[in-house]
């Protein structure tokens, strides 16, 4: 057996999907597409916002990468198919399956014993259904191709779930230590990533840093608090490369502790 070496982070001739790749600026879906890149992976950015994905598709392009884009909505099997198609079609199949893309803003203006079935349906159809739908689709791919990891976003926010969002988020815990379960005599690994207050655009609309919410969170968080979006792509790697090979259905806090478990 081979000792450890940085290279297993390397992604070298693997392709990625990353949904909610190319949507607001500054965003969690661009900082995974640009790290999976810059590891060597073939990244396929996805959004349902065709032209953000192929904004963030260029850069990577441009940064020396290989990626393209792919509009999809992920609570539709044929527009996920045809996805899984565009990667096998550019890069030869699939590997790494990132479900990133997420209703957030759109779902926390209300409490929840506000929130009315048309509200509830569409925040899980899209948090919850988009991430096993993307996994029923794109996991055949992978297993075609030997085996691979995915990767679902959940959030601190869940633990404990106090918000709309947060049931969502919860939801999703449980179908990624579900999916592992059965996924994992393929060779699919199935993990989660759960971040904090991150300080992306849409993050800091709902949080600004002078919210008492902000303020009171960071009083018991043992280091920052908040930090920006690259600061998760080291556990994305991990969980996705070589290096995270005998670890599934697992959550990573990335919160600077504010989330103990």
């Amino acid at each position: 057996m081979a000792d450890f070496s940085n290279t297993d982070f390397r992604l070298d001739g693997k392709v990625a999907i990353v949904t909610g790749a190319g949507g607001r600026g500054n965003s969690i879906g661009r900082a995974y597409a640009v790290a999976l890149a810059q590891a060597g992976a073939n990244v396929v950015v996805a959004d349902l916002n065709g032209e953000g994905a192929q904004k963030v598709a260029d850069e990577i392009v441009t940064l020396g990468g290989k990626a393209i884009a792919a509009q999809v909505d992920i609570t539709d099997t044929a527009s996920v198919a045809a996805m899984g198609q565009q990667a096998e079609t550019a890069f030869g199949g699939v590997d790494i399956l990132v479900n990133n893309a997420a209703l957030m803003v759109e779902i926390v203006d209300k409490p929840l014993i506000e929130t009315d079935r048309a509200r509830f349906d569409k925040g899980m159809a899209v948090n919850v259904w988009g991430a096993i739908n993307c996994a029923q689709t794109i996991a055949p791919l992978i297993a075609k191709r030997g085996g691979g990891a995915i990767v679902n976003q959940v959030s601190a926010g869940a633990f404990p779930a106090q918000s709309f969002y947060g049931v969502t988020k919860i939801a999703l815990v449980g179908a990624t230590t579900t999916l592992a379960t059965e996924l994992g005599r393929q060779g699919i690994r199935v993990n989660a990533i759960a971040p904090g207050m991150t300080k992306t655009d849409a993050g800091l609309s709902l949080t600004p840093d002078d919210s008492p919410l902000v303020q009171m969170a960071a009083s018991r968080t043992p280091i920052q608090l908040r930090d920006t979006p690259d600061a998760l792509c080291g556990a994305l790697l991990l969980l996705v490369s070589e290096a995270g090979r005998w670890m599934t259905g697992q959550v990573l806090n990335v919160d600077g502790g504010w989330v103990m478990r």
